[in-house]
């Protein structure tokens, strides 16, 4: 165990914090009325910031990325997520988030951007003026997220079915009229089949039966403070070398109990920005 802490340790500090960024977070979609946002897809990659002539995490921290794939960028702020196509996360986590770049990998690789955030315009404005910048760009890496209106429940229905039907995470809604606000609001909604969250890992507990020997579960605190057991969907290889205590990870669960606790938690992956 204190082997793998001190990798991750390691690895933690191959990345430099540039600034602390301002980011939105989205909410949950509840069957808000459709007609007030913006509606595209959600790309599952690594999110990621171009401001002052840097990409970095949504963290603040540096992404080595080689010097020709931001060739050409426009010097503005610029909010999106670094993606290949579905289903390809390990591949773009870890050639995104290396510490030193992989030529040829980052060649798959795109900066697909779903916002220019600024304090003056709404969210439909910043949409105009993403597109407009990025397709004066000369970039062969930088492309406008398109974002799509619709009138009903139904388009929505329609839209996200297709979408997941391709091998989409889900989709996204930004309240067109919004101001840019840094933090979790209604203003942005995602609309997924499952819920994702983060956690911290405190602890773990022993593994029985097949898993002695193993950790059991990983035990994680919430942003509530909460704590839970995390052992549905580590791999053995999980069990045997667990994310350091410290470290944060994803799950997916589906709603919460009458106690306020996420329902069929399940681990996903560990945050490796983090």
């Amino acid at each position: 165990m204190a082997l793998k802490s001190l990798i991750f340790f390691s690895l933690c500090c191959c990345y430099r914090i540039v600034f602390a960024m301002e980011v939105q977070l989205a909410n949950s979609y509840q069957q808000q009325s459709v007609a007030n946002y913006l509606v595209s897809e959600k790309l599952d990659g690594v999110r990621a910031i171009w401001r002052n002539k840097q990409l970095v995490t949504r963290n603040g921290k540096q992404i080595n990325a080689p010097s020709w794939f931001t060739e050409h960028w426009p010097d503005t702020w610029l909010d999106g997520e670094l993606w290949s196509k579905h289903n390809d996360f390990e591949f773009i986590a870890s050639t995104v988030l290396d510490h030193k770049a992989n030529q040829e990998a980052w060649q798959n690789i795109k900066f697909f951007v779903f916002d220019m955030p600024d304090t003056s315009n709404p969210f439909i404005k910043r949409y105009q003026n993403y597109r407009s910048i990025i397709s004066e760009s000369k970039s062969a890496y930088l492309v406008a997220i398109e974002q799509f209106q619709f009138s009903t429940d139904d388009q929505l229905a329609q839209f996200y079915q297709t979408r997941l039907d391709e091998g989409a995470e889900g989709v996204m809604l930004h309240a067109k009229n919004a101001l840019f606000s840094a933090g979790r609001s209604a203003n942005l909604l995602k609309y997924k089949p499952h819920q994702d969250a983060e956690g911290l890992v405190v602890g773990y507990s022993a593994g029985k039966g097949k898993y002695k020997g193993l950790v059991g579960a990983l035990i994680i605190e919430l942003e509530n403070g909460e704590k839970i057991k995390l052992g549905s969907g580590l791999s053995d290889e999980l069990r045997s070398t667990p994310p350091a205590i410290g470290s944060r990870v994803t799950y997916r669960y589906n709603g919460f109990t009458k106690y306020g606790k996420p329902r069929f938690a399940r681990f996903l992956r560990q945050r490796k920005e983090e």
